[in-house]
């Protein structure tokens, strides 16, 4: 029997997903630049939504897949394979009445298994208590804001300072450190982006926007081969990452490498066709071929 497969646009008709989820599924590793999705992992784009939806952060969640990944390596979609909630701040996985925190192994009671005086008894037993905001949680708060505040020139100067604190409570937190490193490329401040994209990446290899961003400030400050395999890293990392493909040709063809360029315009064409800027690579491929009749 043939699986089911699912493109990009009917997920996000199923999951309704905003760009918003959708920047959190792609830091969880889920929503990737592939155009084709199984039903597992429609299952499990659904579980992590349904997980964020309930107020768990993409940190927590990802915390609890790696914790259950070490714990079993054979797991190879926990959110398609288990049911995981978020109780009490944390994100647990549940097996019939019994639920655990996949961090530490220890069973936590299913508060609806028995009564309060049972539950005392519980919390006496293993010493439980409910904790207080992990930092995990102030990050995601201070990255939330300053994801509001991006948007707006009049604002950048605390967007900065929003994401500087979230890097403060997280150093890992690639998203946060590459946001950064686009304001900051933005205003100028360009061995101030530098540093923080290259943080990105050392937190995350698999972060294909701070490659690309990296590319576009070796572009600006006029070192092309460089800016040329920033975008070949994040291609590497996301095939079909349509700016990347269009930037890399435009580095390429400034570079006198227009043989190359050619197929990085063709691909960004067939990615994302309806855009403006679809405009100036047919230019660019009508003058190739302008070029090549002249030659014959």
């Amino acid at each position: 029997m043939t699986e089911r497969i699912y493109g990009l646009r009917e997920l996000t008709r199923i999951l309704t997903l905003t760009p918003r989820r959708a920047a959190q599924l792609k830091r969880l590793n889920l929503l990737h630049g592939q155009l084709r999705y199984t039903f597992r992992e429609l299952l499990a784009l659904r579980a992590a939504s349904a997980l964020l939806e309930s107020g768990a952060s993409v940190r927590q969640i990802r915390q609890a897949l790696d914790a259950l990944r070490r714990r079993d390596p054979d797991i190879r979609q926990p959110l398609a394979e288990m049911r995981m909630v978020l109780d009490g701040g944390r994100v647990l996985v549940e097996s019939e009445r019994v639920r655990f925190d996949p961090r530490t192994g220890q069973t936590v009671l299913d508060l609806d298994a028995g009564n309060l005086e049972k539950t005392a008894e519980a919390t006496l037993v293993t010493g439980l208590v409910r904790p207080l905001a992990p930092p995990a949680e102030q990050a995601e708060t201070w990255f939330e804001r300053a994801s509001e505040w991006d948007v707006d020139p009049a604002h950048w100067e605390d967007a900065i300072d929003a994401y500087r604190r979230v890097v403060a409570i997280d150093p890992t937190y690639a998203a946060a450190w590459n946001n950064l490193g686009l304001l900051l490329h933005r205003m100028g401040r360009y061995a101030e982006a530098r540093t923080a994209y290259e943080r990105a990446l050392g937190e995350s290899r698999e972060c294909a926007e701070a490659a690309y961003n990296l590319g576009s400030l070796n572009e600006d400050t006029g070192d092309v081969d460089e800016a040329i395999r920033c975008y070949r890293r994040a291609l590497d990392v996301s095939p079909d990452y349509a700016d990347a493909h269009f930037n890399l040709a435009g580095a390429l063809a400034r570079a006198g490498r227009g043989d190359e360029a050619v197929r990085h315009w063709q691909r960004y064409l067939q990615l994302d066709a309806g855009s403006p800027w679809a405009k100036i690579a047919r230019a660019h491929l009508e003058l190739v071929e302008t070029q090549g009749e002249g030659s014959e």
